[in-house]
C-alpha cells in the first residue's frame, strides 16, 4: 500500500460513515442488478501478470459486494457474471475464468454476505462446460431456501430470455389444448412475465454497471423497463463500498415515476 492510500484510507471511512448514515432506509432499492464489467481493463491497468488474477479478485469483491447489501438489508441482488456473448471469447480467456467461477461457487454458501440467501443460476446454462454446470448445480442445492435471493445470470442473455419465455407461454398454452386464434388471446404482458427466469423476483429497482460503460447490453432488459441505471467509472475489481453508497444516495434522490 503506498503512502497516499494510507492516508486516503480513513478520509474515505469517515465519508462512507456519513454517506451510509443520511441513506433513507425506506428508499432504499428492493432489488439491485449488477454488470460486473472491466476485469480484463483492470488487470491491464494494474498490471497484473494475468487476467486470472483480475477474475479472482472480481469475484472477492462479489463477496464483499454481498456483504454491503447484507448489512443494509437489500432482499433480492442479481449479479451477472457471465453474458451469452462472452462465450465467444478466446478459450485461453474464458478458461481462467470458468476456474475462478467455480471456485467462488464453492465458498459462497460458506460466505457470510451470503447467510440465509437462496441462491439461483439463470441463464443457458447448458451453453457452459460440464465442470462449471456442475459447480452452479451443487451451489443451488446448498442454498435453497432464504429470506433474501441471490440470482447468479450465466451464458445469459435478455434476447434469450424473452425468447425462452415466449416458448414457454406457448408450450403450456398448446398443452391446454388452445388452438393458434385462442392462444393469441391469452398471451399479454403479465402472462409473458409470468414465465421469465426471474418470475419469483420483484422487478429491479436499480442496475449498477462498472467501468464507465453506459449501456445494458441486454442484462434484464424486460425486468429492468423502469429501473434507475448508476453507471460507475471505476473497474468492478476496484469498486469500493463508497461507489455503493453513492448509487445508493442517487437512487434515494430520485423521484421514480414508472412511465406516467
Amino acid at each position: 500500500m503506498s503512502l497516499g492510500e494510507a492516508l486516503r484510507r480513513p478520509l474515505y471511512r469517515i465519508y462512507e460513515d456519513r454517506l451510509q448514515r443520511a441513506l433513507d432506509r425506506s428508499r432504499l432499492p428492493r432489488h439491485i442488478g449488477v454488470i460486473h464489467d472491466g476485469h480484463r481493463r483492470f488487470a491491464r491497468a494494474a498490471g497484473l501478470p494475468d487476467y486470472a488474477s483480475s477474475y479472482r479478485a472480481g469475484m472477492d469483491k462479489v463477496v464483499e459486494f454481498l456483504g454491503w447489501c447484507r448489512d443494509l438489508e437489500i432482499p433480492a441482488v442479481t449479479c451477472w457474471l457471465l453474458s451469452q456473448e462472452n462465450l465467444s471469447r478466446p478459450s485461453a480467456e474464458l478458461e481462467p475464468y470458468f476456474e475462478v467461477l467455480a471456485g467462488l461457487f464453492e465458498r459462497l454458501p460458506t460466505e457470510p454476505g451470503a447467510a440465509g440467501m437462496r441462491i439461483r443460476v439463470i441463464g443457458s446454462v447448458d451453453l457452459l462446460p460440464a465442470p462449471l454446470k456442475e459447480a452452479a448445480a451443487r451451489l443451488e442445492q446448498r442454498a435453497p431456501a432464504g429470506e433474501r435471493r441471490l440470482t447468479i445470470a450465466l451464458a445469459y442473455a435478455g434476447r434469450q430470455e424473452i425468447v425462452d419465455a415466449v416458448r414457454d407461454l406457448i408450450g403450456d398454452l398448446a398443452s391446454a389444448g388452445m388452438t393458434a386464434g385462442e392462444m393469441a388471446g391469452h398471451v399479454d404482458a403479465d402472462a409473458l412475465a409470468a414465465h421469465l427466469y426471474t418470475a419469483d423476483l420483484p422487478d429491479p429497482d436499480l442496475v449498477i454497471r462498472t467501468s464507465g460503460e453506459s449501456r445494458l447490453s441486454g442484462f434484464l432488459l424486460w425486468q429492468a423497463a423502469y429501473a434507475e441505471y448508476s453507471f460507475v467509472d471505476v473497474y468492478w475489481p476496484a469498486f469500493r463500498r463508497v461507489d455503493f453508497l453513492r448509487a445508493l444516495r442517487d437512487f434515494g434522490r430520485r423521484e421514480r415515476r414508472f412511465g406516467r
